[in-house]
């Protein structure tokens, strides 16, 4: 198992740091499959699927190595990206950054976002995603996520189903959250 994270780590490595430039325009027509699921302009409209714009280059590139090696698991995703080349990871990456993210509707919940705004202080989530939770690196933008996909994730992380990039900080983070906290966590994040 160690040495199978090890090849999935310098594989990550030597796509990420690859002196290459990506190629957003490739990278906008590669994502023309994506769409079916993350929505058009990287916008998803599909419960529980992610929306990818705006979302981090080296985020992007990292999870879909985590995918393609096999140390993130998804039906769906994985026929997809084992036929992905370093070079796609890289101009996928690109493209879905700069796509302009979705910004959260009109909060219907204050008192639930400021539980969930206290549930994220509590937890610290600002110290990886930073004050505005846009991310960085290759740590995920969660501001202005799909809310049920954010609760799936939660739950992901917590009963340790969701494998692949930071998941032990991530299940430190999640597992002692209340599914109330979660809900609160994943609606404020939402809105933001």
């Amino acid at each position: 198992m160690r040495v199978a994270s090890f090849g999935v780590v310098a594989a990550a490595i030597l796509l990420i740091s690859s002196a290459q430039a990506a190629d957003v325009a490739a990278g906008k027509e590669k994502a023309e499959i994506c769409a079916g699921c993350h929505g058009d302009n990287g916008i998803s409209q599909t419960e529980n699927i992610p929306s990818l714009a705006g979302q981090l280059d080296q985020f992007i590139q990292w999870q879909l190595v985590f995918f393609r090696a096999g140390a993130r698991k998804n039906e769906q995703m994985q026929p997809i990206v084992e036929q992905l080349s370093n070079e796609d990871i890289r101009n996928l990456g690109a493209y879905f950054a700069s796509l302009t993210p979705f910004k959260g509707s009109k909060d219907d919940n204050p008192e639930l976002s400021e539980k969930g705004k206290q549930a994220a202080a509590g937890r610290r989530c600002a110290s990886c995603h930073t004050d505005t939770y846009v991310g960085t690196k290759a740590v995920a933008r969660i501001a202005g996520q799909r809310e049920e996909y954010l609760v799936k994730a939660l739950h992901d992380y917590k009963s340790g189903v969701r494998s692949g990039g930071a998941q032990a900080a991530m299940a430190d983070v999640a597992y002692p959250l209340s599914d109330e906290e979660i809900t609160a966590l994943a609606h404020y994040l939402a809105h933001l």
